[in-house]
């Protein structure tokens, strides 16, 4: 679990629920109609702009926000090595067993088609059309929040001159005028609370997550290239190091 997006969102609720309790109380801002509009509207103008399909996965996609499906790029280069030096060792047919119990799929896909003896470049290919598919894929997924940023801001302008109208067609009452001014400011405030908590946040970590799963993926097939041409364990591992930060360059052969 990604503990600074969780300690993030709960930050942010807390201390708005919070300034909202030491003022008039949270009961004031609450208001259904406001809460419709926003919410309602926002989500169906999401269904309008994406596939059933991607919108039904949209508490999934929120999830991998908080519990994302990472491995440490560190651990990934030890056991790719480990695969070099048993290749080097006993050939790459000795990988089989080791291959067939590997759970990255991507790198025992890979793996698989060097044990079977796939030309390189095909290899290559193959897997960097998955990379770049499974990316795209990621990044559109990602967008349904970013979208939804918007789409709630939009939706709370909306519901902003509902109330104003409201309001101004009722001057003559004033117990009206109080209601629809609430529900002028409140739908301002909804769209604001989505987009900046879950919204544009969800997004910008999806989107960061990706690029971190890509860069695994590249190194996943540099290493596979690697043990398929014969290359010393240590030379795999200089590749493979060059992919993540100074500090993080710590080699096993040292």
């Amino acid at each position: 679990m990604d503990l600074g997006t969780v300690i993030g969102i709960v930050l942010i609720l807390v201390l708005l629920l919070g300034s909202m309790a030491m003022g008039v109380g949270i009961g004031a801002y609450v208001d259904i109609p406001s809460v419709l509009i926003v919410v309602g509207g926002s989500m169906g103008a999401l269904m309008v702009s994406f596939k059933p399909k991607q919108m039904k996965g949209f508490i999934k996609i929120f999830m991998k926000a908080i519990k994302p499906d990472e491995e440490d790029p560190k651990e990934l280069i030890q056991r790719l090595v480990a695969f070099a030096t048993q290749a080097r060792k006993d050939g790459i047919l000795s990988l089989e067993s080791d291959v067939n119990n590997e759970e990255n799929a991507f790198l025992k896909k890979g793996l698989s088609m060097a044990i079977d003896g796939s030309e390189p470049d095909i290899i290559r290919e193959l897997l960097e059309i998955e990379m770049e598919q499974t990316s795209q894929r990621h990044t559109i997924n990602g967008s349904i929040f970013n979208q939804w940023a918007g789409l709630a801001g939009a939706m709370g302008m909306v519901g902003t001159l509902i109330g104003l109208v409201a309001m101004l067609l009722n001057m003559a009452d004033p117990s009206a005028i109080g209601p629809s001014m609430a529900v002028a400011l409140l739908t301002t405030m909804y769209g604001a609370i989505i987009g900046n908590v879950f919204g544009t946040p969800i997004y910008n970590i999806l989107a960061i997550r990706n690029k971190d799963e890509s860069m695994l993926k590249e190194m996943i097939i540099t290493g596979i290239m690697s043990i398929q041409s014969g290359d010393a364990p240590r030379v795999l591992e200089s590749k493979l190091l060059a992919y993540l930060t100074p500090s993080d360059r710590v080699s096993q052969f040292d």
